[in-house]
């Protein structure tokens, strides 16, 4: 039995796992899938030391199961189907299907089996290793100094209050869950921020803490969503517009802002035709310059004829608050905002943050890659295949990818 569990709900979690579940499960429930964790920095001490609290954080995660109040939050949000509510109230993570064990210093975790009872393991896998990790690094100290970035951060905003608006409003969200220091502090912070500063602050993607501070859960697709088609049968060329047209019919008009890293922002925009211009209600930035994705987005809706005052552009790569408020002041007259900020609200703690990640490394025996904008962003495990996804795409290297 794990003591002092990091997990206590299964709402605990990013809204998109929940968004990306349903269309897997009403159209793809028979997908095989692979997830493996990866560390990109070096962290204090190995990892590798947390094997064992890891396993018994693992074993309590499988015990838990969606309580009756989790499953009427959930039915409440429009977009979440009533038979996929059934599906989560018999539903619970199967411990079979993820396994922890070390490679010298490095941890190694990796679930795999039936998409559906695998997908949510990512972001639970993530908080737990971060807590046991900074559970173990000074965690009065970190505390203190977290309130005191807090604040500053709300001086920050209080000040920016009295600059002059731009023709958009400035908002942000909470998009830190996998990134935090601990649960406690998430829902410390996010409710800070509720109180302090609610004209700008405007949600989080944790669902728990929307459910339980009364905001709203903030999420659409994640990579893993774009990825799978890859593997699912249809032409390689086509697997993003595949991706795209399953997720109109899905939400028929409901969480409409699309991803457009999978393959990099040229190859993305080269799909993203007027059809889907029109249907979607707007991108999201996750790699590369911020600044030439969002012209390269408005330049798209504009050769397409497409208002961009009626679209909206959210910057979620490694983003802080001063980064968010410049990047406002360059396309806040121009096309409506959004902001996701994890690490620098989450984990602003005084201690140098894990990049940790658990990605979707194969579908159907199948591999499947992720061609980022960021050097080092890059995600594969099968080389032949990342130069075949590149040569489809006509992507150039940018990089090495990250092995997983």
């Amino acid at each position: 039995m794990a003591s002092n569990p990091v997990i206590l709900s299964l709402l605990d979690t990013d809204l998109y796992k929940f968004t990306m579940w349903q269309p897997m499960l009403h159209r793809h429930p028979e997908t095989q899938a692979t997830y493996r964790f990866v560390c990109r920095n070096t962290p204090q001490y190995p990892l590798a030391e947390l094997l064992d609290e890891v396993n018994a954080q693992l074993d309590h995660l499988c015990r838990l199961r969606f309580e009756r109040e989790d499953l009427d939050f959930l039915a409440s949000l429009r977009f979440i189907r009533g038979d996929f509510v059934d599906f989560l109230r018999i539903f619970h993570l199967q411990r079979d299907f993820i396994h922890a064990s070390t490679d010298g210093d490095a941890l190694r975790i990796e679930a795999r089996g039936p998409q559906v009872h695998v997908m949510g393991f990512e972001i639970f896998v993530l908080a737990i290793v971060n807590e046991l990790y900074f559970r173990r690094l000074a965690p009065v100290a970190a505390l203190a100094e977290g309130r005191r970035r807090l604040q500053a951060k709300v001086a920050l905003l209080r000040d920016f209050a009295r600059q002059p608006a731009l023709q958009h409003p400035f908002e942000f969200f909470d998009f830190g869950v996998r990134r935090r220091h601990s649960r406690v502090w998430q829902r410390e912070m996010v409710r800070t921020l509720l109180d302090a500063v609610p004209q700008f602050f405007k949600g989080t993607s944790n669902v728990l803490l929307a459910r339980d501070l009364g905001t709203t859960p903030i999420g659409t697709m994640g990579h893993e969503y774009l990825q799978t088609f890859q593997a699912l049968g249809m032409r390689l060329r086509d697997f993003q517009k595949a991706a795209l047209e399953e997720w109109v019919q899905e939400y028929r008009g409901d969480l409409g802002i699309a991803l457009t890293d999978t393959v990099g922002m040229d190859a993305f925009l080269a799909d993203f035709d007027l059809y889907f211009a029109k249907l979607f209600e707007g991108l999201r930035h996750d790699s590369g310059d911020p600044v030439a994705w969002g012209e390269k987005a408005l330049a798209h809706y504009a050769a397409l004829k497409v208002d961009p005052h009626s679209k909206r552009l959210v910057f979620s790569d490694g983003l802080d608050l001063p980064r968010a408020i410049a990047l406002y002041r360059h396309f806040g007259d121009r096309v409506q905002l959004g902001f996701g900020i994890g690490t620098h609200l989450t984990n602003d703690m005084g201690l140098e943050p894990l990049n940790i990640v658990m990605k979707l490394v194969e579908a159907n025996g199948q591999p499947v890659a992720k061609l980022s904008d960021s050097p080092g962003k890059t995600l594969a495990t099968d080389e032949t295949f990342l130069a075949y996804l590149r040569q489809v795409f006509q992507v150039r290297p940018k990089d090495a990818p990250s092995s997983a």
